[in-house]
């Protein structure tokens, strides 16, 4: 559904080049800040993490919203093993697809910078990784792929029904996934501002051998018309982690 939605927008654009598209209508606004409370394995609050719509600018020959996700440790985890990790996308305006991403991890001393650049009319996504040294590469991916931080935003624009599912293809360390999102009810669920109604969606990650990748993923978006991120949890190598809305603004 999210995959034909967007061949359909592109190919409107495409056999119209002189008219303005118009700008897909967002849940969110530039200046949007959410700051979650990190826990790990049930043990401790391990650190924080903070989502902001920074802009709104020109960008790859259209308009793009910027959005940022930065995570760090908390103090007690910070002695042991200092972690930081920022995330950002350009969210194409028009089409609500990923012009570029980027994620910047420093774990301990190791420091890793990621890019992923996504060319629609060539079918094809760009993917630099720079350590002490740079590796690149290319890959042929669907004309609707994004990223992860921009497949979330998306996600928040469309609009949920009880037992729908829906599909998009995710481009993501120089590898292609596809991700299955299941839609529940909504539900009660509790935050430290008191209780909200999320609709309980569960993705389901494969990559291109079709072999999972995450699991036991789940993301609850409020039941309004923002559909902000509530709470996500995943069951990783390293351990559970649950991300619990603290403050939205």
């Amino acid at each position: 559904m999210l995959r034909t939605a967007a061949v359909s927008l592109l190919a409107a654009i495409a056999l119209a080049p002189n008219a303005a598209p118009p700008e897909r209508a967002v849940p969110f606004h530039v200046g949007e800040t959410l700051t979650y409370d990190v826990s790990w394995s049930d043990f401790f609050t391990a650190g924080t993490a903070v989502t902001t719509v920074r802009d709104k600018h020109p960008s790859f020959g259209s308009t793009a919203y910027y959005i940022v996700a930065e995570g760090r440790s908390g103090a007690l985890l910070s002695a042991l093993y200092p972690t930081y990790y920022k995330v950002d996308t350009l969210l194409d305006s028009v089409t609500l697809l990923a012009q570029r991403g980027s994620t910047y991890s420093e774990e301990g001393h190791r420091h890793r910078y990621r890019t992923t650049r996504f060319d629609r009319p060539a079918g094809k996504v760009f993917f630099e990784l720079q350590t002490d040294t740079t590796v690149t590469s290319e890959l042929a991916a669907p004309v609707a792929a994004q990223d992860v931080l921009s497949a979330i935003y998306a996600l928040r624009a469309i609009t949920f029904k009880a037992g729908a599912r829906l599909t998009m293809p995710v481009s993501d360390n120089g590898v292609n996934h596809s991700v299955r999102f299941d839609i529940a009810a909504p539900e009660r669920v509790d935050l430290p501002t008191g209780a909200v109604r999320a609709w309980r969606i569960t993705p389901t990650v494969v990559d291109d051998q079709q072999e999972p990748v995450v699991r036991h993923l789940a993301i609850w978006m409020t039941d309004d018309a923002r559909h902000a991120p509530v709470r996500i949890q995943a069951a990783l190598p390293v351990g559970d982690f649950d991300l619990v809305l603290r403050s939205a603004r």
